[in-house]
């Protein structure tokens, strides 16, 4: 039975995906790096740290220092939420659902905190979550579990009885990685990448997560012995 449900932040809480990708090649450029919108996406679900290391390291850069350009590309995205951004359709629905059923959320992202926070207390959504956890505190981000295996812990509920709902390949890898349910809500729904086929539901809209949906989840996985 699902114990407790926890959420990926960037493109599930909040629709940040796109200032992602206009902030990354933003700041990049001035490193001399010069990214179009797709190339951007390619680091989708990873920590800004470990996005800047993928392109530093493919253009053998070391300066500017890339803590640097890290901290400039989340400052921009924060500028972005705080300036354009919106919630998710259909947040609310889903967190009173799991409310009905006495279940804990926890909000595990790979944003650092300070971007975390700027989201929660931009939207007041703080008292949703009974725990927040940033893989800016793990020594690796997503598709590594480490931070869904954290925050199961700070839940108390074994990893094998948590839902989690992403919308990168790089999170459902990572839910999966930790034994997981999962539901993906991929950006660009239906047309993602077969990749997301390993979650337990793929979803248009987390409007769609329903009574129904949950049941199928726990019975398919009961009937796989998880």
């Amino acid at each position: 039975m699902i114990q407790a449900v926890i959420f990926d932040m960037d493109g599930v809480i909040i629709d940040s995906e796109p200032f992602w990708r206009k902030a990354i090649p933003e700041v990049l450029s001035a490193a001399g790096i010069r990214l179009n919108s797709a190339q951007a996406m390619q680091t989708t679900g990873l920590r800004v740290d470990e996005v800047v290391q993928y392109w530093y390291e493919r253009y053998s850069l070391t300066d500017p220092p890339p803590e640097i350009i890290s901290r400039n590309i989340t400052g921009r995205v924060i500028e972005y939420i705080k300036h354009e951004g919106e919630l998710m359709e259909g947040l609310e629905s889903a967190v009173n659902l799991f409310r009905k059923h006495s279940l804990p959320l926890a909000l595990a992202s790979s944003s650092d905190y300070i971007l975390i926070d700027a989201v929660v207390d931009t939207f007041d959504i703080r008292s949703y979550f009974d725990v927040i956890h940033s893989a800016e505190q793990e020594q690796y981000g997503k598709p590594h579990p480490a931070v869904y295996l954290t925050a199961a812990g700070k839940l108390g509920v074994q990893p094998a009885a948590c839902l989690a709902i992403e919308d990168s390949l790089a999170g459902v890898t990572a839910a999966k990685a930790a034994r997981m349910a999962c539901i993906a809500k991929p950006e660009h729904y239906p047309d993602f990448d077969k990749g997301f086929y390993m979650a337990d539901r793929i979803v248009g809209s987390l409007r769609e997560i329903n009574e129904d949906v949950l049941r199928e989840i726990e019975v398919v996985r009961e009937e796989k012995g998880i």
